[in-house]
């Protein structure tokens, strides 16, 4: 039973990968990795209950994700991009900071353009002009 419930998180997150990544990385505004903060305008309108199951219902999705990520490190499955994609899922301190850290490693910056260039979207912008490049160990940003 366990190996069924594997087989169907992996194609869930295979498919994933394949779809709704490039969606996504299609809707980040070209400058969300140069602002000094990530904005929270997602929920921000959502009256304070609502906010809470939403948040609880992604961080316990993410944390799903996880598991079945690990356990599909010794079982057939994608498991390092299920690990990934539940990390993207949670909320924990530090955390825009690994995303421009991991956004700013040219194989991964290039990829992301490229999927940009051919949705017609600008290329995302690591660094406002004037600034010094960023390092995930600054606090500057």
């Amino acid at each position: 039973m366990a190996i069924w419930w594997a087989t169907a998180v992996s194609v869930v997150t295979f498919i994933m990968g394949i779809v709704a990544v490039p969606l996504l990385v299609i809707r980040i505004p070209a400058d969300y990795f140069a602002r000094g903060r990530r904005s929270r305008m997602l929920l921000a309108g959502k009256p304070p209950a609502i906010r809470a199951v939403l948040l609880v219902g992604k961080n316990f999705l993410g944390w799903v994700l996880v598991a079945a990520g690990i356990l599909m490190l010794v079982l057939p499955g994608q498991g390092i991009l299920t690990i990934l994609i539940g990390l993207m899922l949670l909320d924990f301190p530090g955390k825009f900071r690994v995303e421009r850290w991991i956004v700013a490693h040219r194989p991964v910056l290039k990829f992301i353009n490229w999927i940009r260039e051919r949705a017609g979207r600008p290329p995302l912008v690591l660094e406002k002009q004037g600034q010094s490049p960023f390092s995930p160990f600054s606090r500057k940003w």
